[in-house]
């Protein structure tokens, strides 16, 4: 098994372009926790730190699932679903992934009391709520139609208000509503992915909305929740106070149009889904960094 520790295969083994979603949701918590008079340069890269962690857990301990049920052998794999293959191929052993994904869960879980020591226990809430998702998301939500919503939670809405809270100490009703965003944003991410694994899935035993409502009703609510982000964002100034300048997160609309489009048009043909799955991400992850800048720069 040469080759099994170097960096570039470990790489692909945590899915590292991913991660960029999470520095992303961190930058809208602290950006927006700058604008309120809060900034802290120390604390920010120390939240950074603990939820890029978290999420390489999470896809660790993802990876290792679909490896032992033989999920990743049946699916067909894109650039965006499918899982990175290493175990399958031999370059990673299972012994060494768990071991990393309970590490890296360990240290993110010291970050996180850390903070609950400096800024308040409400981060020990953010952190089992976290945690759940990060050990059982494979093993247990996503077999029993909570995924998504957990995905969109301990990926999206909570890391906003956590690095929010962590950094000012407070929590406040601006904030709550442009979590919302974030977190429909992150469940996007994965509902969208889970087209072209849907039979894998299946035989495996999980059980999301895909499964549950079928390819073509799932690209109709993949559209309307795309929709629901946008009315959040277009609203924002007037309904939570934010800054107008967060009107900018608009600016992947046409994007967001063509990746509903393609999906409600070709939603059962393979190939022609990935541009969408790749659309999808530069949606999520374009509008999430939008955010931030409004309130840096606000």
């Amino acid at each position: 098994m040469s080759g099994s520790s170097t960096p570039g295969i470990w790489m692909q083994q945590i899915r590292a372009p991913f991660l960029i979603l999470s520095v992303a949701l961190v930058c809208i918590g602290s950006a927006a926790a700058f604008h309120d008079g809060h900034g802290h340069t120390g604390h920010t890269l120390l939240l950074m730190l603990g939820v890029v962690l978290a999420h390489i857990a999470v896809n660790l301990f993802n990876e290792l699932s679909d490896y032992r049920t033989g999920i990743d052998r049946r699916t067909r794999r894109t650039p965006f679903s499918g899982g990175s293959g290493m175990m399958q191929a031999g370059k990673t052993r299972p012994g060494a992934v768990r071991a990393a994904a309970y590490g890296s869960m360990a240290v993110a879980a010291a970050i996180g009391v850390y903070f609950c020591l400096t800024s308040g226990w409400l981060v020990l809430l953010f952190m089992i709520i976290g945690g759940i998702a990060v050990r059982f998301y494979t093993t247990h939500l996503a077999r029993m139609l909570l995924g998504e919503l957990f995905a969109g939670l301990a990926l999206g809405s909570l890391v906003v208000l956590g690095v929010y809270y962590s950094i000012a100490g407070t929590l406040t009703r601006e904030l709550v509503f442009i979590s919302v965003p974030p977190g429909i944003l992150t469940s996007l991410l994965l509902f969208l992915n889970e087209f072209p694994d849907r039979e894998a899935d299946l035989s495996g035993g999980r059980n999301h909305l895909v499964i549950q409502l079928g390819k073509r009703k799932s690209a109709v609510l993949y559209a309307a929740a795309l929709a629901a982000v946008y009315i959040c964002i277009g609203t924002a100034p007037w309904t939570a106070g934010a800054p107008r300048l967060i009107l900018i997160g608009l600016g992947t609309l046409p994007l967001a149009a063509a990746a509903a489009a393609t999906s409600l048009t070709k939603y059962d043909d393979h190939e022609a889904m990935i541009p969408a799955l790749a659309m999808n991400v530069g949606v999520v992850i374009l509008t999430d960094l939008l955010l931030a800048a409004a309130y840096f720069f606000a």
